[in-house]
């Protein structure tokens, strides 16, 4: 009796253990979400209640990274449209550091020109791109690209006329056009000024033009607004309003097979094509708290990489910040779905320029938030950075500060970069000191420091315009970044 006994609770705790392999007919188990109960092998009221709660919110959370991507050209584009009073056919200028401090990790050397279009509102576009020193182009508003312009597109630097049709327009092929077509009904048009001449760099963006193919032989003037010093930000919102942004964007946009998924299972959410957004309170608090735990998985794996090759050189914190293998973010076999995260939470845009495969054209993102012994910067501290001599670039690099929350500048009201073609004093070996903390370092030059805030975290992207050789044998290796005072 008492061997009975015994198996009979042995048994019976077994069955109500993480480890079991069969669930219980009757009984409970613990998990993750805590009690789950069973009776007669049917889930309890509660059980069903704790169960739907916990599958509505897992598919909110992923949901929340799988969108990062087109949230980011939803929010910007409608701060064009109702902050700046930009319209389809208007671009919007960015020149100086506060220009560009609503602009995810944006470089403070290089004037930025932007549009968002909506194709529908239009019909096709044409996309007018001057002759000399420019890199950009356009892609559809999951950030896929749909063609480079500049130096790295087919146009090579000369200038060319770039025709984008919308999902649904007729097919066209007219002389004297690059034509491509957008599977969204919203495209994105972005472009750097590389000329050194700053003077030269602003009126080579002004000639950039947007017209509708329909008015082709008498366009109207471009027009290029500028911020202004209007405050704005180009990150994703957060709370309800990123989950109405995404609604709101699913109903405009056609339907992606490789979507149809993330679709069904954020219908039980309140979020479907073709319906209303109204969410039952319910549904309001599990996407808020799936809004703020998903913000905290992207930074998860945005700042702290598992992905194999992320490291540029052994034994150094310098990373690869754009993991994309393919610009369509796809593989054979999957879409890289962490990677696109990674970078998408991080940054806007990517073009075959950006993947920094081309020597002596496009760039090269190096990223680190960590020094040298492994530790998150701290706003807090004072660092010091040691760029050795002949950096592997044709045209010039970049060091730049952001703010790890908002991925925009770090906002301390002073130039949050340096960059090679500033007035920095160099080593007598040609070698650059670069200086980050909340006030200049002792005896060193104003101009080779960087402002940080305490309290705050930072992160940084060293840039490569025109990477050469030396970069990619690894010949030449960057130091990681190192503390001096803290």
């Amino acid at each position: 009796m008492r061997k009975r006994i015994a198996a009979t609770l042995a048994a019976s705790i077994l069955s109500s253990s993480t480890f079991a392999q069969e669930l219980p007919t009757t009984g409970t188990i613990e998990s993750r979400i805590g009690k789950l109960e069973l009776r007669n092998g049917f889930p309890t009221e509660a059980t069903v209640q704790k169960v739907f709660d916990d599958i509505d919110f897992q598919r909110a959370c992923q949901a929340y990274l799988w969108a990062l991507p087109i949230m980011a050209m939803q929010e910007w584009q409608r701060e064009h449209r109702e902050t700046f009073g930009a319209g389809n056919l208007d671009y919007v200028d960015y020149f100086t550091f506060t220009d560009k401090l609503g602009l995810l990790t944006a470089n403070a050397t290089t004037p930025y020109v932007m549009a968002f279009p909506n194709l529908k509102e239009t019909g096709p576009l044409v996309m007018e791109v001057p002759s000399g020193p420019t890199a950009g182009g356009m892609t559809d508003f999951w950030q896929r690209p749909l063609t480079d312009s500049g130096q790295t597109g087919p146009d090579k630097g000369k200038g060319g006329k770039f025709l984008v049709l919308g999902p649904d327009d007729p097919d066209m092929n007219p002389e004297g056009y690059y034509v491509l077509r957008s599977p969204t009904t919203n495209v994105w048009f972005a472009h750097r000024s590389l000329d050194p001449d700053p003077a030269k760099a602003k009126a080579l963006a002004g000639e950039l033009k947007i017209y509708p193919y329909a008015k082709r032989d008498n366009p109207e003037a471009t027009r290029h607004v500028s911020p202004n010093g209007r405050p704005w930000t180009g990150k994703q919102p957060t709370g309800l309003a990123y989950w109405e942004g995404l609604a709101k964007v699913i109903a405009e946009e056609p339907s992606l097979e490789r979507d149809r998924m993330f679709l069904g299972m954020l219908q039980p959410l309140g979020i479907e094509k073709g319906r209303p957004f109204q969410p039952t309170d319910r549904q309001k608090k599990i996407l808020i708290d799936a809004a703020l735990t998903g913000e905290i998985m992207a930074r998860t794996i945005g700042y702290a990489k598992r992905f194999p090759g992320t490291k540029v050189w052994q034994n150094k914190e310098w990373e690869f910040s754009l993991m994309l293998k393919e610009t369509s973010q796809e593989l054979p076999n999957y879409t890289q779905f962490d990677e696109r995260t990674s970078w998408f939470y991080e940054a806007v845009g990517v073009s075959v320029g950006m993947m920094g495969r081309t020597v002596g054209a496009g760039q090269v993102y190096l990223e680190a938030s960590k020094d040298s012994q492994g530790n998150w910067f701290d706003g807090s501290k004072t660092y010091r950075l040691r760029v050795p001599p002949n950096a592997p670039v044709a045209q010039f690099w970049s060091f730049t500060v952001y703010d790890n929350e908002t991925r925009c500048f770090v906002d301390t009201g002073v130039q949050p970069d340096r960059s090679s073609r500033d007035n920095i004093v160099k080593n007598a070996d040609g070698s650059v000191d670069l200086y980050f903390g909340p006030s200049v370092p002792s005896g060193k030059p104003e101009s080779n420091w960087i402002k940080t805030i305490p309290g705050k975290g930072w992160f940084t992207y060293f840039r490569l315009y025109g990477p050469t050789q030396p970069f990619f044998d690894r010949t030449w290796v960057l130091p990681d970044v190192e503390v001096i005072q803290k």
